[in-house]
C-alpha cells in the first residue's frame, strides 16, 4: 500500500520541464549540502540513520517514566514541542480522561506560553498524581520553557526529594553546551541530545519529539520507518514525475507565482489538528523571509465550513487550499434509521459516518474549485504511526525543495530575535540596559 497519494490536478499548477528540474537541482542542494543554510541539513537522512540502539535507549527511559508517574509534563517550546503534540494528538483517544482505565501516563505540555492561569491551573490538575518532567531546550534559557521548567522542576523536588527527581526528570539538549546541559550534568539528570544539525522544526524524529512519544504510548519505530520510507521515495536520485514532495514544491511556487499568497491546510480528521499547528511553524519559518512567502494557515473540517467556510468560497481569490485525507477510519459506525425521521436523515440510514464524511471532503472540494480555489490533495491510508512518519518527511522534504526554489534560507529565522529583544528590554534583563532606556523611550 502507498504511503502517500499526492493530487495536483484541481491545483492549476503544470509541471513543466523548467519547474522540474528547478525542482530536481533544489533536491540536490539538499543532499549534497551545497546550498543556503546547510548546517542544518541532519534531518535530510535522519530516519534512515536512527539505530536500533538509539530507539533502545528512547524506549528504555520512557518506561522508566511510565513506571514513575502517571501524568508526564513535556517542556518546551516550537519545535520542541509541536512535534510531539502533533503526533500524540493523532494517535491518542480524546475521550481517554472520561474511562476509568489510563493505559498511558498522560502528556502534558507547558512552556509553550507564559501564562499564569495556564501554569496555576496545571499545578492545580497535578495535584493528585504522581509526576515526571521532560525538559526539552538547546540552550535551557529560552524564556517560555525556562519559567515553566523552574516551576516544575521545583515542584518535583518538593514532592520527593532531590535524589528521587533525578529519576523523574529528564533533560532533551545540547551535547556539549548550554544553562540545561549545565544543570542536568550537575544534577544528575538523564540526558538526550538534540543534534547540532537539526533545526527544531525539523526535530520530531530525534529525542525531542520520539521520548515525549514513546512516554505516549506511540510506537516510535512504526514512525520512523514511515519517514524513512518516504525519505526514500523522496531522495535525490528519484525523477520528479515519482517524487511527490517535489511535486508538491512545484505546485505551492506555481501557485505563489499566481498570486496565491496563502496556503489553507485542512482535514476532516480532528485528530490531525495539530499536525496542521506542525505544518504552520514548519513552512512559516522555513519560507517567510526577505519579503517572501506563501502564509500557512489551517481549519479543521467540517466544522470550520460553519465559520471560515464562507470567506474560502467567496472571499479574496488569493488562497489556495491542501487537504489531508485519510482513506479509512480506525473504527465503525453505522447512521440507523429513525422512525419518527424528525431530522430528514433517514436517507442516510445504513450508511457508515465515514462514508457521509467522504462526500462532504468531495462536495467542498468541488465548490472551492468552481469557486476559484486551486486545491492539492494529500491522502494517508490512515492515522497510524508508519502513516504519520511518512507524512512528516514528505512536508520536510516538500518544505525544503520549495524554499531553495523561492530562493530564501529555509534553515533559519532571524526575525524570531525581534521580539526578544523588546521584551528583554522591557523586563530590564541585564546586558540591556541601553535598549530599556530607548524602548521606554517610545512608550
Amino acid at each position: 500500500m502507498e504511503l502517500i497519494k499526492l493530487d495536483i490536478r484541481k491545483a492549476g499548477a503544470e509541471l513543466t520541464a523548467e519547474l522540474k528540474a528547478k525542482a530536481a537541482q533544489a533536491n540536490e542542494l539538499l543532499h549534497s549540502g551545497k546550498g543556503a543554510g546547510n548546517d542544518f541539513l541532519g534531518w535530510v537522512n535522519l530516519p534512515s540513520s536512527i539505530s536500533d540502539a538509539e530507539i533502545a535507549a528512547i524506549k528504555a527511559q520512557a518506561a522508566k517514566l511510565r513506571a514513575k508517574a502517571d501524568a508526564v509534563v513535556c517542556i518546551g517550546i516550537g519545535g520542541s514541542y509541536l512535534g510531539a503534540r502533533a503526533v500524540l494528538e493523532a494517535m491518542s483517544d480524546p475521550f481517554e480522561y472520561l474511562k476509568k482505565e489510563h493505559g498511558n501516563p498522560a502528556v502534558i505540555f507547558a512552556g509553550q506560553n507564559i501564562s499564569e492561569d495556564y501554569m496555576f491551573e496545571l499545578l492545580e490538575a497535578l495535584k493528585d498524581h504522581s509526576i515526571a518532567t521532560i525538559v526539552i531546550s538547546k540552550s535551557g534559557t529560552t524564556t517560555e520553557p525556562a519559567i515553566a521548567f523552574r516551576i516544575i522542576k521545583e515542584e518535583i523536588e518538593k514532592r520527593y526529594g532531590k535524589s528521587e527527581a533525578k529519576e523523574r526528570i529528564v533533560a532533551v539538549t545540547d551535547k556539549a553546551r548550554g544553562a540545561l546541559k549545565t544543570l542536568a550534568d550537575n544534577e544528575g539528570y538523564p540526558t538526550f541530545v538534540i543534534p547540532d544539525n537539526v533545526g527544531g522544526r525539523f526535530s520530531v524524529l530525534t529525542p525531542v519529539g520520539l521520548l515525549p512519544l514513546a512516554v505516549g504510548g506511540v510506537d516510535i519505530e512504526a514512525l520512523v520507518a514511515g519517514a524513512a520510507a518516504m525519505e526514500k521515495a523522496t531522495g535525490c536520485d528519484v525523477p520528479v514525475e515519482e517524487n511527490l514532495s517535489a511535486q508538491y514544491a512545484i505546485a505551492r511556487n506555481v501557485l505563489y507565482g499566481n498570486g496565491k499568497k496563502i496556503e489553507i491546510l485542512g482535514s476532516y480528521e480532528p485528530k490531525l489538528q495539530y499536525i496542521n499547528e506542525w505544518w504552520k511553524q514548519l513552512y512559516g519559518e522555513s519560507e517567510g523571509k526577505d519579503g517572501k512567502g506563501i502564509f500557512p494557515a489551517s481549519v479543521t473540517l467540517t466544522a470550520d465550513l460553519h465559520s471560515m467556510g464562507q470567506y474560502i468560497q467567496e472571499g479574496e481569490r488569493i488562497l489556495f487550499e491542501t487537504i489531508i485525507s485519510v482513506a479509512e477510519p480506525e473504527h465503525k459506525m453505522v447512521i440507523e434509521s429513525d422512525r419518527d425521521n424528525l431530522d430528514g436523515l433517514n436517507f442516510l440510514a445504513g450508511k457508515r459516518i465515514s462514508d457521509v464524511n467522504k462526500m462532504a471532503e468531495l462536495g467542498v472540494r468541488l465548490a472551492h474549485v468552481d469557486g476559484g480555489v486551486p486545491n492539492i490533495r494529500v491522502e494517508i491510508p490512515r492515522v497510524d504511526e508508519r502513516s504519520l512518519g511518512a507524512l512528516i518527511y514528505f512536508f520536510e522534504k516538500a518544505c525544503g525543495i520549495s524554499g531553495y526554489m523561492l530562493g530564501v534560507n529555509p534553515f533559519n529565522q532571524p526575525g524570531v530575535e525581534a521580539y526578544k529583544k523588546n521584551m528583554f528590554a522591557l523586563l530590564d534583563k541585564p546586558g540591556y540596559e541601553e535598549e530599556s532606556k530607548a524602548i521606554k523611550a517610545r512608550l
